[in-house]
């Protein structure tokens, strides 16, 4: 394949090369970092539910456009400086979500300085690197490589520096998605249930018991929905609803006559809900479908990233001198390597004298992980970079590259004989790091793509991406472990089970006196009867992984019983925070180096994915879904229908406006005598909308309705509201978690400060009431993606 050594001759930026205009302000930076923190917080808050994560760069564009319009002498620039600043954020929060929640999976706490230093070391490596391919991937390759989400962008920004006023509809969208999901978040006002369901239990047979149809009617999911669309929203489904109303009828049909628990349950299954058969089957067997999904979308892309790697790797022989315009100034390669080398001794340094506890580790075996992660870094940002160029960064295989990585460190760890559950940490901090720097290269690319179409100056661009991954980070960990605490519970075990402390069984760890001297145990299986334990300092914690008897998780035993009495079910990893990918990490760790996992589940997974991709339908999305509780494929499949909808009505009303205009230029070419010299309107002219039809001439031609705009539009109306009533739920749920949090806060120290809210049973405290409002919600995403944006 020839290489394009030079960009096509006809490309000049929209700022000229020559020209100089306000870029890196102080407005900009600030606007940026704030936004960078937002959006991270909202990425963490929808990516840990819905296992998934949706660019930010349009909308952040977008908001920019208006802002900076108020304030004054705003600049395309400057706006392509706030957008890269804050859409770092969400590029972190993407790698962070993807690895980091596996330290929980495995026993682990959230350190927030853990967090904080593998984001920062990460996102930092994924900026460095890419600066020396920016000349190959984004000026040598410009008519190669795409960068479709960079290009999007970029004519984003050249919209709204030309007029038109966008962000009024994401302003719409997160005005009605907060009032909506005020009312509908649980942690809030709660005024109609958060997620109607329905546990099917029909007839003397018990038809479909174990089964369950449920949706999360949230303002988030809606708006995620409507930009995948109906073919990934519909796949996703499938897969839920074949773990939901295939598998786990199945599984209580089959197994509902056993008088004791099936490996990996700890308790029967006919005393199962359908949310414990999806936790204690249904999980194993989604990880193993994710993990096979994403080695065969691996192997599917090796010949590109091979591809990926020589074409970046090969050397550039320009003989003149190096070009000094202002559109081609990278920052200095002194900064790229010195930047390298010290981020080689910061990572040593953080091993060596921040270690996993239990997995210390010596000097050079640290100094060797640290090179590990550069060579691993390296290796995944060159392929990450080009890769996004031609199928954009939404499906670039970073998970699978994450899991290479793991699973070559998993693999060095097990020939050393380092098996324990703190050395699955360790690999997760290597995998973590690679794969952030990964994510981060790949949005980086977009950025530069769009900075070079608009003539942006390349090393302002790539500081503004270097100082949000540091603003951006410090909100990332905050929000990991608040979602976890607010969303955490206490359970009585349905069997307390004795234990020794001396003497524990295999897989139970003695992780000292339980620090909370307040607790809330609530038993769902009990109409949510709740029992207040003010002394619960008495209990012990005791961490389970890889036992025979409990499932992976914290347990609470009392020391005057010496039973085990209480799970603590962490927030991250229950069913409303899947974090499916995080889940998965943990699985390959733990059956690389524990080999103690549920295989049977985890090669059901397996073969589901083989049968579908025999079927040719990609299998990773459906393994997702299968993974994924239904309530989150649901909701999401609803807003995909939506766009389906709104989709076909504005194809009808294009349709009609073609069959309008093709009239019009039929009945003025008719009309002129022949052989005159006459201004008409061409049918040309008409079809692509140049001429505006008087409001008589509408109203004649159509029945005074009036010819849509949506042909013309740059920029799509129901994806700017879907973006707002995604900003929406994460925002207004993210206040719902810090509530809940405040009210744990308060508990732990005898307290009882509680938010008022609407009390259960009250006249909308129904499922079809929330089945209507979110109803109602979908409508106005329909009724607003077919108008068209106003652009005056």
């Amino acid at each position: 394949m020839a290489t394009i050594s030079t960009p096509p001759p006809a490309f000049k930026p929209f700022v000229p090369a020559e020209e100089s205009r306000p870029e890196l302000t102080v407005r900009a930076i600030v606007i940026g970092a704030l936004f960078g923190i937002l959006f991270g917080a909202v990425t963490v808050y929808v990516g840990l539910k819905a296992g998934l994560t949706v660019a930010a760069s349009i909308p952040i564009s977008v908001l920019s456009i208006s802002i900076l319009r108020v304030l004054g002498r705003a600049s395309i620039l400057e706006n392509n400086i706030v957008q890269t600043t804050g859409n770092a954020g969400q590029s972190i929060a993407s790698g962070v979500i993807f690895t980091l929640p596996a330290l929980i999976f495995l026993g682990f706490d959230l350190e927030y300085a853990r967090i904080f230093a593998l984001a920062l070391f990460g996102g930092w490596i994924g900026v460095l690197f890419m600066i020396p391919l920016r000349r190959q991937l984004i000026v040598e390759e410009h008519g190669t490589l795409l960068y479709p989400e960079g290009t999007a962008c970029a004519d984003v920004l050249i919209a709204g520096e030309r007029g038109g006023s966008f962000a009024s509809r994401i302003f719409l969208g997160m005005g009605l998605g907060s009032l909506y999901t005020l009312f509908q978040n649980e942690n809030l006002f709660r005024l109609w249930p958060g997620t109607p369901t329905y546990d099917f239990d029909m007839g003397p047979q018990h038809l479909l018991k174990g089964g369950s149809i449920r949706a999360d009617a949230t303002s988030e999911y809606l708006g995620v929905g409507y930009i995948i669309g109906p073919r990934v929203a519909g796949i996703m489904l499938a897969g839920g609803v074949f773990s939901w109303l295939v598998l786990m009828p199945a599984i209580y049909f089959f197994g509902s006559h056993l008088t004791g628990p099936l490996y990996p349950g700890t308790v029967p299954i006919h005393d199962m809900s359908p949310s414990d058969l999806w936790r204690t089957y249904i999980r194993p067997m989604g990880a193993g479908a994710v993990a096979a999904a994403g080695c065969l979308t691996l192997l599917r892309t090796l010949p590109t990233i091979a591809s990926a790697l020589m074409g970046s790797l090969k050397a550039k022989k320009s003989a003149g001198a190096e070009v000094k315009a202002r559109t081609s100034r990278d920052l200095p390669n002194s900064f790229v390597y010195g930047g390298s080398v010290l981020l080689v001794l910061i990572m040593w340094a953080f091993l060596y004298f921040k270690p996993v506890p239990g997995a210390q580790v010596g000097l050079w075996a640290n100094l060797a992980a640290a090179l590990l992660i550069v060579v691993f870094g390296f290796l995944f940002v060159t392929v990450s970079a080009r890769i996004v160029g031609i199928v954009g960064s939404s499906a670039s295989p970073v998970s699978g590259m994450t899991i290479a990585t793991l699973m070559a460190t998993a693999a060095i760890f097990l020939v050393q004989g380092w098996t324990a559950p703190a050395f699955g940490a360790l690999a997760i901090t290597v995998g973590g790091v690679v794969c952030i720097a990964a994510s981060n290269a790949g949005d980086t690319a977009q950025d530069l793509k769009t900075g070079y179409i608009i003539g942006a100056t390349p090393w302002k661009t790539q500081l503004a991406v270097m100082i949000g991954v540091v603003v951006s980070t410090f909100v990332i960990g905050i929000t990991l472990s608040a979602m976890n605490k607010a969303f955490e519970s206490f359970r009585p075990m349905a069997t307390p089970m004795a234990v020794t402390l001396s003497s524990l069984p295999e897989g139970l760890q003695d992780k000292g006196t339980f620090p909370r001297p307040h607790i809330s145990v609530v038993d769902p299986k009990n109409s949510g009867a709740k029992q207040e334990i003010n002394d619960a300092t008495r209990y012990e914690l005791i961490n389970a992984i890889g036992s025979a008897q409990l499932e992976d998780g914290k347990y609470l035993l009392n020391r005057d019983t010496g039973k085990l009495e209480i799970q603590w079910v962490q927030g991250i990893g229950s069913e409303k925070v899947a974090a499916p990918q995080g889940r998965l990490m943990a699985t390959v760790i733990n059956g690389i180096l524990s080999r103690k996992l549920p295989w049977s589940l985890v090669l059901l997974g397996v073969a589901l994915v083989l049968a579908v991709e025999l079927l040719g339908v990609r299998s990773l999305t459906l393994a997702v879904g299968a993974y994924l509780s239904i309530a989150t494929t649901l909701a999401i499949f609803v807003g995909s229908m939506v766009r389906w909808m709104a989709d076909a009505a504005i194809a009808k009303a294009r349709a009609r406006d073609r069959a309008i205009r093709m009239q019009l230029a039929a009945e003025a070419l008719a009309a002129a005598p022949e052989g005159a010299v006459v201004a008409v309107l061409t049918e040309d002219e008409l079809l692509r909308g140049e001429v505006r039809l008087t409001d008589a001439e509408q109203a004649e031609l159509t029945g005074n309705e009036p010819l849509t705009d949506l042909d013309n539009e740059e920029i799509s109306p129901g994806s700017l509201f879907a973006s707002g009533l995604i900003a929406a739920g994460g925002i207004t749920g993210l206040i719902g978690v810090a509530v809940a949090a405040m009210e744990s806060f308060s508990e732990e120290r005898g307290g009882h400060w509680q938010l008022w809210r609407f009390s259960h049973g009250n006249p909308l405290d129904h499922d079809p009431v929330a089945i209507v409002m979110f109803g109602l919600l979908a409508f106005s995403l329909y009724y607003f993606a077919r108008k068209p944006l106003d652009t005056k």
